[in-house]
């Protein structure tokens, strides 16, 4: 009874809490009254799964978490169910604790909850939550001043795996560190058998990709190579391969979208995501798989994703000061040269840099990005952020020329320079890190 009595003291104490910084603009939101709330009670979590009526479904991986989690949200929101979800990627503990404390009510349940998880804290999560479903979207080198090399951050996630074992794994088959979380698990799989581009660009990168080894020591090698290290690989020494999947789909990828066929049940059903990129139609096709695995319809999944909109920097679009903006969150080798195959070179591009905590420290991603796929950009290229001199640099190793490469270091300041010298006509590209683009999100122009 005391337990809950604190239960709900803590949600009076969010709800004020976030009135508070709201109304003197001294914050997002998205933590601080999460920060309070496991403060006042460290256990609040744990009495926050029994306002689920039916699945618990966390997101977890390097790349489309956000992407991921807010399809399948969305998704089940439009098959008629309520949700709970954390909508902006706040997805460290107090992150998680926010949402339920600002929307959970005494008497009031949700159908289900999608959380998205930050892959060293969701060992921690579910030492409060049972959850029924993790998806696994793939690992990449990311932050390695934070996470350390792929093998820990995979460790981490395991580790978090290993503490239920009704956990149901939903798992990217195409990435091998992903697919062999499944060994002696309850897992499903989904990947591309084929990929095909239909677009003014291709799948072709030259950042470095990982080398793996199989479990057994020897080096991996691939039928079917996607992109760094997604694709159909195999052991020639032990015999591992990539798992039969569960979800097999086709992909054809256009400029603005992508067209996913995929064999569930015998059947075949087509999905048009109206997204950018072969990253997104991998995020889709975890969330289709998902959504397939809950008993939502075809024609309700489609539905949801013709009305789907970008989240909050993945593929977001915004109108600045007249002009047609996209703003591309990049933060990684991995996803920032995806990301960078899709970009308009006819645009104003500004890339804002920030190396505060949240964003890692170590900025040598910025090495192993394909900044190269920018050298035929038709406008000026503008740095910005806490790095724009380093972002400067390493456009000019990437062969832009140097007269082409402006430095604002202030971003709202760079944004407004690009909107100023764009015609009519031409869009804006912005490519920030994670803090950049917290601070873009404020902006107001």
């Amino acid at each position: 009874m005391f337990d809950m009595i604190k239960f709900y003291i803590s949600l009076l104490l969010a709800r004020s809490a976030y009135a508070g910084i709201k109304l003197f603009s001294k914050s997002s939101g998205t933590s601080f009254a999460g920060k309070m709330v496991l403060k006042f009670y460290p256990d609040f979590l744990s009495n926050c799964r029994g306002y689920i009526n039916n699945k618990f479904i966390t997101v977890t991986g390097t790349n489309g978490k956000t992407t991921t989690s807010g399809i399948i949200s969305h998704i089940i929101e439009n098959a008629g169910h309520s949700v709970i979800h954390n909508l902006k990627g706040a997805n460290m503990l107090t992150g998680v604790a926010n949402v339920f404390a600002l929307n959970l009510k005494p008497f009031k349940k949700f159908d289900y909850a999608v959380i998205e998880s930050d892959e060293a804290y969701l060992q921690k999560l579910y030492d409060y939550i049972n959850a029924d479903y993790l998806i696994v979207t793939n690992l990449f080198r990311d932050q390695l001043d934070r996470y350390g090399e792929l093998n820990t951050t995979a460790g981490l996630i395991k580790k978090a795996i290993d503490k239920n074992n009704d956990l149901k794994l939903i798992l990217n088959a195409d990435d091998p560190l992903v697919a062999s979380f499944g060994k002696d698990k309850n897992a499903l799989y989904y990947g591309f058998e084929e990929v095909e581009y239909d677009c003014t660009y291709n799948g072709e990168s030259h950042a470095p990709a990982e080398n793996f080894n199989c479990l057994c020591t020897e080096a991996l090698k691939y039928k079917k190579r996607f992109f760094a290290h997604e694709g159909h690989y195999y052991c020639e020494k032990c015999g591992y391969k990539r798992p039969k999947c569960d979800y097999p789909a086709k992909v054809r990828v256009s400029d603005n979208s992508s067209e996913i066929v995929l064999i569930y049940n015998d059947e075949s059903y087509r999905f048009t995501v109206n997204l950018s990129g072969l990253y997104n139609a991998y995020n889709a096709l975890a969330a289709i798989s998902t959504a397939l695995e809950l008993g939502i319809s075809a024609d309700d999944i489609q539905k949801a994703l013709d009305s789907f909109k970008s989240i909050f920097g993945r593929t977001e679009k915004k109108i600045i000061k007249g002009h047609k903006s996209v703003i591309q969150l990049i933060k990684n080798p991995t996803g920032a040269s995806e990301v960078l195959k899709t970009v308009d070179l006819k645009s104003n591009i500004v890339i804002a840099i920030n190396d505060n905590y949240a964003d890692g420290r170590d900025i040598s991603w910025l090495w192993d990005s394909d900044f190269e796929l920018l050298k035929d950009a038709e406008k000026s290229i503008i740095t910005s952020g806490i790095r724009a001199n380093d972002m400067a640099l390493r456009l000019k190793y990437a062969g832009i020329p140097q007269d082409k490469i402006v430095v604002v270091p202030d971003i709202k300041d760079a944004i407004n320079l690009a909107a100023d010298t764009a015609s009519d006509s031409e869009g804006i590209t912005i490519l920030p890190s994670y803090t950049a683009l917290l601070e873009i999100n404020k902006m107001k122009f």
